[in-house]
């Protein structure tokens, strides 16, 4: 082969190895990015609960919340709540009324706690418990308002931390 013919067979050659490349990535990229921007499941603010205001939740649900905050550089919520009567605060732990939390704004329901962490044993008065929440694509911010659903009960228009 004549150098002149090597030279445009590698040309060719490099040309159509970097078209394949790119394309993969490309490819890659988009799937990638389509699994990512997925949101988590919508659900009706009520999602099945009785309405209350902090005191409610008291009388209903045996807690207090004392704070929700974003944390984890955006990807968390951390809900906090204080135990004021163990024996309602049971409540918690039925997997008919999980724990979650509404972005009132989008509708968002934020109900993957944090490697499946939540408090199993015994609850005590007094006490202050927290479970972490998973936050897709940071939709829950600083100052958004969320409806907090804990046992039998929701509390909404709590501004977020």
């Amino acid at each position: 082969m004549k150098p002149r013919t090597r030279r445009v067979v590698g040309v060719v050659t490099g040309v159509a190895l970097v078209a394949c490349a790119l394309t993969a990535w490309l490819f890659y990229s988009a799937r990638r990015d389509q699994s990512a921007a997925a949101p988590a499941p919508v659900a009706q603010v009520a999602w099945g609960r009785t309405a209350v205001n902090a005191d409610g939740l008291a009388e209903r649900s045996g807690v207090r919340i004392t704070q929700v905050a974003v944390t984890g550089g955006g990807g968390l919520i951390d809900l906090r709540y204080q135990v004021l009567d163990p024996n309602r605060a049971n409540s918690l732990h039925d997997a008919a009324t999980p724990p979650a939390v509404i972005d009132e704004g989008s509708g968002l329901v934020v109900r993957d706690l944090l490697m499946s962490h939540s408090h199993t044993g015994k609850f005590t008065a007094g006490e202050t418990y927290y479970l972490v929440f998973e936050n897709p694509g940071n939709w829950v911010r600083r100052g958004s308002k969320v409806t907090v659903l804990l046992g039998q009960a929701q509390v909404e228009h709590v501004v977020v931390r």
